[in-house]
């Protein structure tokens, strides 16, 4: 089994949602989280974006200077067999995918033990 991470935008959540359950995977976790990658952001985009609606304005990142600043993101997480991985990631890309920067990232990580809380029994899937 994988866990699939994607760190994707705002606006996105409600499509990837759709697109995953469309496509078998009904079963996922999705956080608010705050970050950056390693590119340097150009922030008159951010300030489109969020006069579009895209990005609710964050006294968290206003603290910060402009070239350390946070954006706001949303973490999906689910668990797949090994053999969903790639329809799973290609199920997120095609659901994100704009070709801006700041589209998101994919990760995917091993899952080497499961347990269910319930019975405190090893689990046969996580999902």
């Amino acid at each position: 089994m994988k866990e699939v991470m994607a760190f994707i935008r705002l606006n996105k959540v409600n499509q990837t949602k759709s697109a995953l359950a469309e496509n078998g995977f009904p079963a996922f976790t999705c956080r608010k989280v705050l970050g950056r990658g390693k590119k340097s952001v150009e922030f008159s985009l951010v300030e489109n974006i969020l006069q579009e609606g895209e990005l609710p304005l964050s006294p968290l990142g206003e603290h910060l200077t402009e070239s350390t600043r946070l954006i706001p993101k949303r973490v999906i997480t689910l668990i797949v067999e090994d053999d969903q991985v790639e329809k799973a990631v290609e199920t997120i890309i095609r659901a994100n995918q704009t070709g801006n920067k700041g589209d998101g990232k994919i990760f995917v990580l091993p899952v080497q033990e499961n347990y269910q809380i319930r019975t405190g029994e090893v689990a046969v899937d996580a999902y």
